[in-house]
């Protein structure tokens, strides 16, 4: 068996998480405590020419600035190397080697530019670095680009090729089969590693598993401390040190390393946590890119079996290559169901005709101000409709179901009050079929909105009542978006994590969206709104 090397990329891969300010106490303890576990390789943070120096960041713009954090260190005989994204920190930003605090660079590069990347590994081996070639997504490599790829590391000859499975997509199975071939054709002096992700709860298993197949290279095998990192996170650190030292005659000091989960790394994951959760599973499970899963959640109008199928209609290499515009339009495609909405309107017109109507939004104010709530309906009888949810102290002749997520969630209440009709937008119609009334979602719409206002169900829910001849409503429970999410909704199930500036942004919208149906409606609000706050 070759020799097996522990690495710990706790300072470049966990910055992901925190933008990579850990603060420089946490930088040096951090250091010290893998150096003092027997860790054999510690990479120290980013390279990075588009980012200014700072003490407290483990993301520099010279190879010279790790000098500066790390220079007065014991390195001990641990080996230390730096990362860089090829193509944002230029050669000229990267010192000799023997100047150099550094020991090894490692690069990550995409397939498309990998010719390009290994003529910059190149350049760094000239100046006296251990490269190492880090194949960045590897499961959207075909077999032929594999064996290009080797080809070019042969002839570059770095200290190692690394499988990086980015998006933490691989089981078992594919992971050795680009072990296989690597290890069959990579001459037998470059050694080979695997940088795992969690997405599937699989990075410590296909650690091992891959460190179970004999070779007589060398073999790297990445971790970081309690699996802090990008996404779902890495292989902790601690479980390989374990693994190692039982398995393979390691004697790591495991203490250390639990030392600095508990002093380093812990109030970090306190306050920003990582690992494992559906958000990731969804990407993983859809071979896509993350982001793309972030669009559809934060349209926050989907269920989880419509999320997976829009991901469906991703093909090729803009799984892995996130395209704002090809989600946008795939989303608009997916809630586009085209129908035929006259005769349901004409209803609607003749049913709402010389009625008083009341909308009633999720708000608190629902609840705090139920008793002017209550006395508006005792004095004029209106049409009840609720937007998206039902109201426990107020009952509803109508629901207006815009966003499948929440008819999913409502799927209950909606069971127990069988009297209540429903007019849905046709979207919806492909979670549950046909509802009583179906509005063409694509004419509600704001085509000039951003995608978080485009579908406001307040603003299309009053266009309904523009096209059914609604001339006057009362309105409660529309308090606009507050940037603590625990004072947006009656319902904690309800809430979103929306930030100040995209409170404020959709509270504008709304409020100049009124202002427009003011032309045609009469609009009365009962409860305290911040839509009436100029």
């Amino acid at each position: 068996m070759g020799e097996i090397k522990l690495l710990d990329c706790t300072l470049r891969d966990g910055g992901y998480v925190n933008d990579w300010e850990f603060g420089h106490n946490n930088l040096v303890s951090i250091f010290e405590r893998v150096v003092g576990a027997g860790v054999n390789i510690i990479e120290v943070g980013f390279l990075d020419d588009r980012r200014p120096f700072d003490m407290n960041r483990s993301i520099m713009p010279y190879s010279a600035d790790v000098e500066k954090i790390y220079g007065k260190l014991d390195r001990k005989q641990a080996m230390v190397v730096g990362m860089i994204d090829y193509g944002t920190c230029s050669i000229d930003h990267i010192q000799p080697c023997e100047e150099s605090y550094l020991d090894g660079i490692r690069v990550i590069f995409k397939k498309h530019i990998r010719w390009q990347a290994i003529d910059f590994c190149r350049q760094l081996k000239e100046l006296g670095y251990k490269v190492f070639v880090q194949l960045v997504s590897i499961t959207s490599y075909e077999d032929d680009e594999l064996m290009d790829l080797i080809s070019l590391a042969n002839d570059l000859e770095p200290y190692a090729v690394s499988m990086v499975d980015t998006y933490g997509l691989m089981h078992q199975e594919n992971l050795m089969h680009y072990y296989k071939l690597l290890n069959q054709y990579l001459k037998p002096t470059i050694g080979l590693g695997y940088h795992s992700h969690n997405n599937f709860q699989m990075a410590y298993a296909n650690c091992i598993e891959m460190l179970s197949h004999k070779t007589d290279r060398m073999v790297l095998v990445d971790g970081t401390i309690y699996g802090m990192g990008k996404s779902a996170g890495n292989a902790p650190l601690e479980l390989l040190a374990m693994h190692l030292n039982e398995h393979y005659g390691k004697n790591y000091d495991i203490s250390q390393i639990l030392e600095a989960v508990d002093a380093n790394v812990m109030p970090i994951y306190k306050m920003t946590p990582w690992g494992y959760n559906m958000f990731f599973f969804i990407a993983a499970s859809n071979d896509c890119h993350p982001n793309y899963v972030s669009y559809l959640m934060n349209k926050r109008t989907l269920s989880v079996k419509s999320i997976n199928e829009i991901l469906s209609k991703l093909e090729g290499e803009k799984q892995l290559m996130y395209d704002q515009k090809l989600i946008e339009q795939l989303y608009l495609d997916y809630q586009n169901i085209e129908v035929n909405d006259e005769k349901d309107i004409a209803e609607l017109t003749e049913q709402f005709k010389g009625r008083d109507v009341l909308l009633l939004g999720p708000g608190l104010s629902v609840q705090k101000q139920l008793n002017k709530l209550q006395a508006y309906i005792e004095e004029k009888n209106p049409i009840v409709v609720s937007v998206n949810f039902i109201s426990s102290e107020l009952k509803s002749d109508y629901v207006f179901l815009s966003n499948s997520k929440r008819y999913v969630q409502l799927a209950t209440a909606l069971s127990l009050n069988p009297d209540m009709k429903v007019i849905a937008t046709s979207n919806v119609t492909k979670t549950e079929g046909r509802f009583d009334y179906t509005m063409q979602y694509s004419s509600l719409l704001d085509p000039d909105a951003d995608g978080v206002c485009m579908d406001n169900s307040f603003v299309m829910l009053l266009k309904v009542m523009k096209k059914i001849g609604v001339k006057k409503v009362a309105l409660g429970g529309f308090d606009g978006y507050a940037g603590d999410k625990k004072q947006n909704y009656i319902n904690a199930y309800m809430e979103y994590n929306f930030n100040k500036e995209q409170a404020s942004k959709t509270n504008q919208y709304v409020i100049e969206m009124l202002k427009s149906l003011k032309q045609d409606i009469e609009m009365e609000f009962i409860t305290d709104s911040l839509y009436t706050e100029e």
